[in-house]
């Protein structure tokens, strides 16, 4: 990766030259939580804008593709740790190289007509974790309110050029909210303290990013409030683990099972069943 440095106040620049095509807003899409998403924007251009508190401190990342690779653009005290780790973001390690989906025509297609999707790997758990949380048993559409209420009430501004964005609260600032102004945001009891356990314990959980996956399931499962379904969602995005699934997802199991067998529902049960002769097939043969 070439890498541009500007002063400490200004921005930071690199180039990551992958070698195969990138399709950023498809690989970071799941990042986003709908359209008026705080921390995570697509410009009409294409460009991905994302805010977040790194280990370093709060950053701006915007990315874009062009004919010599994935420019990318970041600011603030987070600016190095976000630019290092763009190609993690972006899938480097997910090789599809030898993947067979031929026995699949759905999946043969979708392969086929997304030549530059991959998984994401954010390295951040808590920033992952917090949405999820939110996003317990209630519909998107209150789920998307109440993230974007929590960012503009008690996130910051984010550094950079982009005043739309907001850096995701870190867990002092989610310990800090009262419980008055979660229940403005419509967010229960359950699920403000399954953020507070969590929060309490960030430090803990960022350790996941360096364990497999199955013990980051479990990790963040001792935490009370945080159950299988969040810990996947979890785990897919700052680990980019292709084999974690969101058991007891609403919609999930349908579309496994559609994909795989050409009917239009299923269960969880099925679902795992079917998945199970792909578990740890990433480079390998989806049949």
């Amino acid at each position: 990766m070439a890498l541009v440095l500007a002063s400490e106040d200004r921005a930071v620049e690199s180039t990551w030259k992958p070698g195969r095509p990138v399709d950023v807003p498809a690989t970071v899409g799941s990042l986003g939580r709908g359209t008026g998403d705080p921390a995570h924007q697509v410009d009409g251009d294409g460009t991905f804008w994302w805010a977040a508190m790194t280990p370093q401190g709060p950053g701006t990342l915007a990315l874009r593709v062009a004919r010599d690779g994935v420019h990318s653009t970041a600011w603030g005290k987070g600016a190095q740790w976000l630019l290092d780790g763009v190609p993690e973001l972006l899938g480097a390690d997910d090789d599809w190289t030898d993947l067979d989906c031929s026995a699949y025509p759905l999946l043969d297609r979708t392969r086929r007509g997304h030549p530059g999707l991959r998984l994401a790997r954010t390295r951040l758990v808590f920033d992952s974790l917090l949405p999820a949380v939110l996003e317990q048993r209630v519909t998107g559409h209150e789920a998307r309110r109440a993230w974007r209420g929590l960012l503009h009430r008690f996130g910051r501004p984010a550094p950079g050029p982009n005043a739309r964005l907001r850096v995701t609260p870190g867990p002092a600032q989610v310990l800090a909210v009262p419980t008055w102004d979660w229940h403005r945001l419509g967010v229960d009891i359950t699920r403000q303290r399954a953020m507070r356990a969590a929060a309490t314990v960030a430090a803990r959980l960022e350790e996941c990013v360096t364990m497999p996956a199955t013990a980051a399931m479990a990790r963040l499962q001792v935490v009370p409030g945080i159950g299988e379904w969040t810990a996947a969602e979890t785990v897919q995005r700052a680990l980019g683990d292709p084999d974690t699934v969101s058991v007891g997802d609403y919609h999930i199991h349908d579309i496994v099972v559609h994909a795989l067998t050409g009917r239009p529902r299923g269960d969880d049960a099925e679902m795992l069943r079917l998945l199970e002769p792909w578990w740890g097939s990433g480079s390998g043969s989806c049949g």
